[in-house]
């Protein structure tokens, strides 16, 4: 497994695109700390962001899992070009003459993005922690430890999409159309989600179908963090909104993405066999 990470390694360190967008990724990642520094003064009213919360365990956990998931993209289309470019600069075909087999191929590519999803993971842990010392009101260990189930969604939603890329960048061999094909294919879940609403069943109904989705399920294994801090409640309570929603993380949408993953994974291999190379 080792010699098989390193393969990939060399490629990517020896391809300046993807050097570049693997470092613009780890430095967004650790941008989200100069949300701290985010300050404004309107006349008698003084905002600084890192007051607000937002760095408080546990809710820290929660919130940075969040954001940094957006960047994903960028590990995205690194993932997408590793493919392209096997095809392109012929190395998938040398790999195999070199004795690489087809099943050691796709293993490689996949524990690469298990690698991003894990370093990506622990790099949010490490600055997360950082910036909660620091700002956190709370210090308790109980306190800081707690909810660290959304450290692990993250991770598995990683591991889930980067995936998901995989499959796309070998099924359509092409970068450029890979990335278009997964932003027609986050469009199409909606469409299909419109379409079952409307025409098939409830929208209830149609909801819970939609969570079996691939980007779907990816998308509900971190919810959205911002209706909970306190200052959104209590305008929620003000205006009369009910702010009090579910952001646990359960069990069945961990499968649910793991069975996506797996799926990706089995594909791209059972699409790698029976093509010719």
């Amino acid at each position: 497994m080792v010699r098989l990470l390193q393969i990939e390694f060399i490629k990517l360190w020896n391809n300046r695109a993807s050097k570049i967008l693997i470092t613009s990724y780890f430095v967004l990642l650790t941008s989200i700390a100069l949300i701290a520094a985010i300050k404004f003064n309107i006349g008698p009213v003084k905002f600084h962001l890192a007051d607000q919360g937002i760095f408080n365990f546990p809710y820290i956990w929660h919130f940075n899992t969040f954001i940094t998931a957006i960047f994903k993209l960028f590990l995205a289309i690194v993932i997408v070009s590793m493919m392209a470019n096997e095809y392109s600069n012929k190395t998938i075909k040398q790999n195999l003459i070199d004795g690489l087999s087809k099943k050691e191929f796709i293993l490689s590519k996949f524990l690469t993005v298990i690698s991003f999803a894990l370093t990506s993971t622990i790099f949010v842990f490490v600055v997360s922690m950082i910036l909660g010392l620091v700002y956190s009101d709370y210090d308790e260990l109980s306190i800081i430890f707690s909810d660290l189930e959304f450290l692990a969604a993250f991770f598995v939603k990683l591991v889930g999409f980067f995936s998901f890329c995989l499959f796309l960048g070998i099924f359509v061999k092409r970068s450029a159309f890979a990335l278009g094909f997964l932003i027609l294919w986050a469009i199409l879940e909606q469409v299909m989600f419109g379409l079952l609403g409307w025409k098939v069943m409830s929208w209830e109904s149609a909801g819970r179908i939609k969570d079996f989705f691939p980007l779907e399920s990816m998308t509900n294994l971190i919810k959205e963090p911002f209706t909970r801090l306190s200052a959104v409640q209590n305008i929620g309570e003000q205006i009369g909104e009910n702010m009090n929603f579910d952001y646990h993380v359960y069990w069945y949408e961990f499968l649910i993405v793991i069975f996506w993953t797996v799926l990706f994974v089995y594909l791209s291999y059972a699409l790698l066999r029976k093509r010719d190379l």
